[in-house]
């Protein structure tokens, strides 16, 4: 209390008690019951143990994390590949046969036997997916288990690049979509030249 500048009024106050119930238990004369105990705790942000029997750390934290449940890292290694190489007509067996990898990402049990990584470039797809992050790619899901809202990597003929965008599909018409409300181009309606490479399944980014 002396610390945080907390006086037996305020303490009264945030408790709800009486100024002489809050005396007592500064000076340790009576204990608050439990109830009364989570106030205090949260008033002076510490923990109700802590305040209880001074053991342990002070610290309140929101425990935003679950430490029991840690992912495991088990499976291959993704191999990072180029866009012009994501977006050539060859298999991706061949393309990983032929490229040389010089970057890998931990596992992701969701890219399937064959998936690769690709390096995000531009803003399209900000503020979700940023330069130099890295996505998952799972070339195997057909484009039957495509829903709308799906983050998929396309590639039309003729072209030997892909791009990355959220598909849309309104009955027949397929169409795809920057995340970012402020690209220039909004909807680009797929042709039927144009192909699925692989969906996103996954990001990886750097801190």
């Amino acid at each position: 209390m002396e610390q945080k500048g907390v006086t037996p009024a305020a303490l009264a106050r945030a408790a709800s008690v009486s100024p002489v119930a809050a005396g007592k238990w500064v000076h340790g004369e009576s204990e608050p019951k439990a109830a009364k105990l989570k106030l205090i705790a949260d008033f002076l942000g510490v923990t109700d143990d802590w305040l209880l029997t001074g053991k342990g750390s002070p610290s309140k934290l929101d425990n935003n994390i679950d430490l029991s449940e840690k992912i495991p890292l088990e499976g291959r290694p993704i191999p990072v590949i180029s866009w012009v190489a994501a977006g050539s007509l060859s298999s991706i067996e061949t393309v990983l046969r032929d490229t040389e990898i010089d970057e890998w990402l931990p596992p992701n049990k969701d890219c399937g036997k064959s998936g690769y990584g690709l390096k995000v470039t531009g803003m399209s797809m900000s503020p979700y997916f940023l330069p130099d992050d890295r996505i998952y790619v799972n070339p195997e899901v057909q484009t039957f288990d495509l829903q709308t809202g799906d983050l998929v990597i396309i590639a039309c003929f003729g072209e030997t690049e892909a791009t990355f965008k959220k598909l849309i599909i309104e009955g027949d018409n397929k169409y795809l979509q920057p995340l970012n409300p402020n690209w220039p181009e909004q909807i680009i309606k797929l042709s039927e030249d144009c192909r699925l490479v692989g969906k996103v399944v996954g990001l990886y980014r750097k801190i």
